[in-house]
């Protein structure tokens, strides 16, 4: 395991802990953390999920998409109770944080709001937990889109890698590998 030099061991070892496997996820749980990873990756991974959101929603709807998604991130990473600890680009490693995520989405996409408002508490302050909820649900509706483009295409295997939210790296293409920090 490889952490970024602004990750700590306690925070890593919590939010990075390996709980399942990236390819026992239902599409939209998987496509969320995809995108987290993705998302902080750094620029090339951000301007792929750009361009793979464009070419599944067209060019207006795309743009939006991939805005709803890195308002929502954003949001996650700046109000985060703790940095938020992800696996690389092509782990098929499923991290605690990354878990917490995919539940958030999942919830919010389900109209549970309550469950959803209690997983973003997870994530970030309990204060914003609501507004977490919420733009989890938006962000849900992207996503659930590109899991069903991703699913149409078939998502490959992918191996082990880690790091923090708030440290960007590099990355692949949106529905081959979609979501945030490298644990390794």
């Amino acid at each position: 395991m490889t952490l970024t030099a602004s990750s700590t061991a306690p925070a890593a070892s919590r939010g990075g802990a390996t709980v399942g496997l990236l390819s026992d996820l239902p599409p939209l749980e998987a496509a969320a953390v995809r995108a987290m990873r993705h998302w902080f990756a750094g620029n090339e991974a951000r301007m792929s999920l750009r361009a793979d959101c464009v070419a599944a929603l067209g060019p207006t709807l795309g743009r939006q998409a991939y805005e709803t998604l890195g308002r929502f991130l954003n949001f996650c990473a700046a109000e985060g109770r703790r940095p938020l600890v992800r696996h690389g680009l092509s782990c098929n490693c499923l991290g605690a944080d990354e878990n917490c995520l995919a539940n958030l989405v999942a919830a919010a996409n389900d109209a549970a709001f309550d469950d959803a408002q209690m997983l973003a508490s997870l994530v970030v302050s309990p204060r914003q937990a609501p507004r977490a909820a919420t733009m989890a649900a938006k962000a849900a509706l992207v996503l659930d889109q590109m899991a069903r483009d991703q699913n149409s295409q078939g998502a490959p295997a992918a191996t082990h890698t880690t790091a923090d939210t708030k440290q960007p790296a590099n990355s692949p293409a949106f529905p081959r590998q979609i979501l945030s920090a490298r644990l390794h």
